[in-house]
C-alpha cells in the first residue's frame, strides 16, 4: 500500500468520512455513553480495538469466505472479538464496564464495524484493513471524547472526572473543577447530547465550507507572469 493511500485512509477516518459526524453511524452509543470524558474514551477504545481486530481477521480470511454467507460470517467474527474485549474490561476495568453496561456487547450491532468489514476489509490486504479500522475507530473516539468533555464541563462543571476507572489510581487527581459552577442538568440528559453533537457537526461543516472556498480562490489565481495582449486583454 502506497503512502498516498495511507494518507487517504487517515483523512477519511478522522475527518472526511468520520463515522459520527459524516456517516452518522453508531449514534445510539455515541449519545448514551458521552456523559463524561472517561465514558466516551472507554467506549471509544473498545470500539477501536474491535474495528482493528475484526477488520484484520476479515481481511485474512477474505479468500476463504463464500460470498453467499459472508455477512453472517462477518457478524460472527465481530461478535467473537467484542466478546473478548468485554471479558477483558470485566477483568481489568470492572467499574467502567458496569457504567457502560449493555453498550459494550452492543458494539457488535454498530453499523460501522460491519460496514468497514464489507466495504474495505474484505477487499484489501491485512495491513490496509487494520489501519482503516484504526483510523475509523480513532475518529469515532475523538468525537466521543469531545462530546463527553462538552457535556461533562457544561453539565457538572468538571473535566476528566473518574479517570481512575480507566487508568487506575494514578488518575485520581486528574479532575479539573470550575469553582462555584452550578450544575446544568440539561447537558447530562439526552437532549443535551443531541444539542452538543449538532454543534460539533455544525462546526465541522463550517470548517469544510471555509476550506472549500479557500481552495476555490487558490485555484482561480493565475500562477506566473502576466502579459498584455494587443487586444487590451491581460492574460
Amino acid at each position: 500500500m502506497t503512502e498516498s493511500l495511507y494518507q487517504k485512509i487517515a483523512i477519511d477516518g478522522l475527518w472526511r468520512n468520520n463515522t459520527a459526524t459524516v456517516q452518522l453511524l453508531g449514534l445510539c452509543p455515541l449519545l448514551a455513553c458521552s456523559g463524561s470524558v472517561v465514558n466516551g474514551l472507554g467506549l471509544g477504545l473498545a470500539t477501536t480495538l474491535a474495528l482493528v481486530t475484526s477488520n484484520a481477521a476479515v481481511s485474512l480470511l477474505r479468500h476463504h469466505i463464500p460470498d453467499t454467507i459472508r455477512i453472517p460470517i462477518f457478524v460472527m467474527i465481530i461478535a467473537a472479538f467484542v466478546s473478548c474485549i468485554e471479558l477483558f474490561m470485566h477483568a481489568f476495568t470492572y467499574q467502567l464496564y458496569q457504567i457502560l453496561g449493555i453498550f459494550i456487547p452492543l458494539i457488535v450491532t454498530n453499523c460501522a464495524l460491519l460496514g468497514r468489514a464489507e466495504a474495505f476489509a474484505s477487499k484489501n490486504n491485512t495491513a490496509a484493513a487494520a489501519f482503516d479500522g484504526l483510523m475509523i475507530g480513532v475518529g469515532f473516539t475523538l468525537v466521543l471524547v469531545l462530546l463527553g468533555a462538552m457535556r461533562e464541563l457544561l453539565g457538572n462543571g468538571t473535566l476528566f472526572a473518574n479517570m481512575h476507572l480507566l487508568f487506575g489510581d494514578m488518575a485520581k487527581d486528574w479532575t479539573l473543577t470550575i469553582p462555584h459552577y452550578k450544575k446544568f442538568l440539561f447537558f447530562i440528559l439526552p437532549p443535551g447530547a443531541f444539542l452538543c453533537l449538532g454543534l460539533i457537526i455544525a462546526g465541522k461543516n463550517i470548517i469544510d465550507e471555509r476550506l472549500k472556498n479557500r481552495n476555490k480562490q487558490t485555484s482561480t489565481n493565475v500562477i506566473g507572469s502576466k502579459r498584455v495582449r494587443t487586444t487590451g486583454n491581460i492574460s
